[in-house]
Formats: structure tokens, C-alpha cells, sequence
């Protein structure tokens, strides 16, 4: 088979009749597709050669092996490993053998190739297993990952064998055995031993921990003065709190707001209630989202409610990736301010109160009028004042009060953080995973 037929897969008008050819080459199509693969010099790369070697089958498994362990340099292995781990459901067997043989890098890509099929199935992924104390560190990490990412839904019988690594061993697969029966099965997976452990972990952890910044790509949190956190959790319907540290508590958050992001109702199960930090406790996840279609009114009425309570209660949305602001103000009982401006359509429709002096001093800023009236606004004054509220929740709420995403060691913290159960949460199971303390 020639070269230039491989090659010329990177050519559109010439694709479909060069993959047909190779497709029908059989062992030496592999051959020659093989040869590009480890010539740095070639324009062939793995998504060229992928579905041609997946339509060849069973014959390009061996050789794609031979060249993992024979290419002369880094970046031939990539593109070899790249096509190899791309097979398909018809290696899955294949992948599974070769999770035993002698060369890491093989044991690895093997491993990925059995993330990249669609149904891996139980008997695939508890081959795994074994890995999980590999004595090459990167296999055994890439093992966890993909138990990881795809073991949930496995059931009791994945987690009845890592609760047998985790009493039996061996003692280096342990650890990795614990990420796993968290992110497959919760604390519902754990041990009673191990769930001690655990809640022993983050009582020592919090004792000397300094208060870091609150961050995540989704940012929510209700804020609220003083640091009475169990009588706002009365006031906001949440029960259940389990203390964490700042990082567990920071950690939990990110990971539901991506799940939130995505759309997920379970990621409104829970929130991390800090301490008191510089007179103020913050309520933090999906759940506080001010201007969400699911979240919205339940947010407003909850922070007129603390409002009549403490004073004062606010609540922000802040995309840090990029994805707009919004925040609602309410003092005594009444709101005086919801705004949002998150590039969706529904923007406008959530728009309460009066203009905040701080968003009349930063539109005089940027020389638009204070008292403006969006129905006379110039389109590109209206662009100037979307693009600056944009990114202002972070700065609204530090002119109010504290943002929760400028915390540091400086910061003066009241009282240990808990993760509490919304009554989402209490409705429906938590979102399992695993986390940092």
C-alpha cells in the first residue's frame, strides 16, 4: 500500500475513495498508515486514520501495539496512542487483554480505549480494577480516572470490590480505591471505617485553616450580615449540615454548578454555609442563583425573607468564564434592586427596582447617562453598558459589603463551614463524587 494514498485522507476531494482503498487493504493498509503515524514529518494524524483503522477491525489492533512499544520518540508514541486508543466498541476485548501487558504505555492507552467506547459494560471496567495499584504511577491514575468518570451506575458489585481493596489492598490501591467508591456511589458507597476517617480528616483540617477564596467557573451565593449561619439556614429551609473545610466546601460547589451549568436539578441539592468571614455568611451554589428560570422567584422571596431578619440579604450570579452577572438587593423586607445581564434573552424580564448609585457611578464612568432609559438608549450605549454589567457582580458586591471571591488568609473568620442539605436534597439523592479536604 502506498504512502500516498494514506496520505492523501488529509485531502476532502480525495478522502472517501483513499479510506475505501485502505479499507479493503487489510494488514498492509495498517502497515502503511502505521509508517505515517511515526514519520514526525507526515500531515497524517490519528482523526485522519481513526475511522479507516476502526473499518479495518481486528487486523490494525497488534500492529498499532508493536508500534507503541518500537516508536523512536515522543511524539510518534502520541500520534501511534492516539489512533490506537480510538478503535472502538469491536477492540473492547482486545483493550481489556492488553491491560496486562508488560509495557506501561500500552497498559495506558489501553485504558483509554476503554473510556473512549460508548458502552464499556461492567466485566470491562472492573478489569480495571487490578489497576488501581499499578507500579507505573501514570496507568494507575489513568485507571482511576476512567472508573471515575465512567463506574457510576455500576452499581453494588463495583462497590463491594473497591470496599475489598480498600480492607485487603494492596496498600498502594487504596487511596485510589476511596476516590473511586466516592465518585461511583457517595458516602452511601463508603465504610463506616472510612467514613470516620473522613469526618475525622476535616475536623483536624478545620481547626487551622485560613479562609481562601470562594471561587468556581458558575459563582452563586447568597449573602448575608452577621454570622447567626444556623438561624439562616432556618430561614432558608436547609438542614443537615456536615462541616468541611474551605476547600471541600469550595470544592463541592465548583462540581455542582458545573453539573447546574449543564442543566442538572440534582446540582440544587446542596450549599456550603462558611462562617462568619469579616461580618458577613455566605450561602454558596446553584441553589442561590438569582436569576435562574428554575431559581429565580424562590431566591427572591427567600432574600426578602432574610432581609426582614437580618436587615439585609443579597444574592449574585457571576460567570467567570465569561457568562454575565446578576444581582438582587433587598433591605428590610423589601427589594430594592434585581438586574441581570447574562447575554440571555429573558434578561429584561427579570429587572427590578431602581438603578443602584453604584451602577449610576459606573455607567457616569463610561459616559452614559445615570438616569438612563433602555427604551432611549443608543445601541451602542446599550452595548457599552451590557459589556461593563457583564463582569460587575464581584464589584457590586464588594461596594455592599464582602464578595466571598476576595477571601483570604487575611480575613477574619467566625465558626466552622457546613455543607447543608437544600430541600432538593432532601428530596432527591446528592450528586456523588470525590473531593478535596
Amino acid at each position: 500500500m502506498r504512502a500516498d494514498t494514506v496520505r492523501d485522507l488529509c485531502l476532502a476531494d480525495r478522502r472517501a475513495t483513499a479510506a475505501d482503498a485502505l479499507a479493503g487493504g487489510g494488514a498492509g493498509a495498517v502497515e502503511a498508515i502505521v509508517r505515517e503515524l511515526t514519520d514526525a514529518s507526515s500531515p497524517v494524524d490519528w482523526r485522519h486514520v481513526a475511522p479507516v483503522l476502526r473499518r479495518i477491525g481486528a487486523t490494525a489492533f497488534e500492529p498499532l501495539v508493536r508500534a507503541l512499544v518500537e516508536a523512536g520518540g515522543e511524539e510518534a508514541r502520541e500520534r501511534v496512542g492516539a489512533a490506537f486508543m480510538r478503535l472502538g466498541e469491536e477492540s473492547l476485548d482486545r483493550y481489556t487483554a492488553a491491560l496486562s501487558h508488560p509495557a506501561p504505555l500500552v497498559r495506558r492507552q489501553a485504558v483509554r480505549g476503554i473510556r473512549y467506547c460508548d458502552e464499556p459494560g461492567p466485566s470491562a471496567l472492573h478489569a480495571l480494577l487490578p489497576l488501581l495499584g499499578d507500579a507505573d504511577e501514570e496507568v494507575a491514575v489513568t485507571a482511576r480516572d476512567v472508573l471515575m468518570d465512567r463506574g457510576p451506575g455500576l452499581g453494588e458489585g463495583l462497590a463491594r470490590s473497591l470496599r475489598e481493596i480498600r480492607r485487603e489492598g494492596p496498600g498502594r490501591a487504596r487511596a485510589r480505591a476511596l476516590s473511586v467508591l466516592a465518585a461511583v456511589g457517595g458516602e452511601p458507597a463508603l465504610s463506616a471505617e472510612d467514613l470516620a476517617a473522613v469526618e475525622r480528616l476535616i475536623r483536624v483540617k478545620a481547626l487551622d485553616e485560613c479562609p481562601v477564596a470562594l471561587w468556581a467557573c458558575w459563582n452563586h451565593w447568597i449573602a448575608v450580615p452577621g454570622g447567626d449561619r444556623d438561624g439562616i439556614m432556618e430561614t432558608l429551609g436547609l438542614t443537615g449540615p456536615r462541616p468541611v473545610t474551605f476547600a471541600l466546601g469550595n470544592d463541592i460547589v465548583d462540581s455542582d454548578a458545573h453539573d447546574a451549568g449543564a442543566g442538572g436539578v440534582e446540582a440544587l441539592t446542596r450549599v456550603f454555609v462558611t462562617p462568619e468571614l469579616d461580618g458577613w455568611t455566605f450561602v454558596l451554589g446553584a441553589w442561590c442563583d438569582p436569576c435562574s428560570e428554575e431559581r429565580s422567584e424562590e431566591v427572591l422571596r427567600l432574600c426578602t425573607r432574610l432581609s426582614a431578619r437580618y436587615g439585609k440579604a443579597q444574592a449574585y450570579y457571576y460567570g467567570a468564564q465569561g457568562d454575565g452577572s446578576a444581582w438582587l438587593v433587598a433591605e428590610r423586607g423589601t427589594v430594592l434592586r434585581r438586574y441581570c445581564e447574562t447575554g440571555e434573552g429573558e434578561d429584561e424580564l427579570l429587572t427590578l427596582g431602581e438603578p443602584l448609585p453604584f451602577e449610576r457611578a459606573r455607567r457616569a464612568e463610561l459616559g452614559l447617562n445615570p438616569e438612563w432609559d433602555p427604551a432611549q438608549e443608543s445601541d451602542e450605549d446599550e452595548e457599552d453598558w451590557r459589556t461593563a454589567a457583564f463582569d460587575l457582580a464581584p464589584e457590586l458586591a464588594r461596594a455592599l459589603g464582602v464578595s466571598p471571591l476576595d477571601i483570604g488568609p487575611d480575613t477574619r473568620a467566625r465558626g466552622t463551614g457546613v455543607v447543608a442539605l437544600t430541600p432538593y436534597g432532601v428530596a432527591r439523592s446528592v450528586p456523588t463524587g470525590a473531593y478535596r479536604v
